[in-house]
């Protein structure tokens, strides 16, 4: 049996799910302190109750754990980010960790997965995500000045 299907069925679910109460540093309205979102990203994000995102489900084996944890290291940052005022600034801002959560998925099936086909893509996302994420910070970077 297949677990890709099952992995992306439950990061529909994931993104889809209403909301669940829990403890996010960003409930007081700006992203996580971890935040590794330019300032550019989060000038908007004061005021914001980032707490309405799905958090991911805390059942299941270790590797599934793990990938639904993704989703919540993702989440407030995607929608801090997206709330910058110029459009275009808000779309990369809330890119690059839905990147970053994609990268974080990849290196979960690298680490747990056990098809080669799985494993390869898994690194393929790695690879063109990280570079596609240097380029957005590189285009932040621009239009800050």
């Amino acid at each position: 049996m297949h677990l890709l299907p099952k992995v992306i069925a439950a990061a529909l679910v994931l993104v889809a799910a209403p909301a669940i109460a829990q403890d996010h540093s960003m409930h007081g309205g700006a992203a996580a302190p971890e935040s590794k979102l330019p300032a550019i990203c989060l000038e908007n994000a004061k005021g914001h109750d980032m707490s309405a995102m799905a958090a991911a489900p805390a059942e299941g084996d270790e590797a599934h754990k793990a990938l639904a944890a993704t989703m919540d290291a993702m989440h407030g940052d995607m929608a801090a980010g997206m709330t910058a005022t110029d459009i275009d600034v808000a779309f990369v801002c809330g890119m690059i960790p839905h990147h970053q959560g994609a990268i974080d998925m990849a290196k979960v099936e690298l680490q747990y997965g056990k098809d080669e086909w799985a494993r390869g893509m898994a690194q393929k996302v790695i690879d063109a995500q990280e570079q596609e994420i240097a380029d957005m910070l590189k285009w932040l970077e621009d239009k800050s000045k």
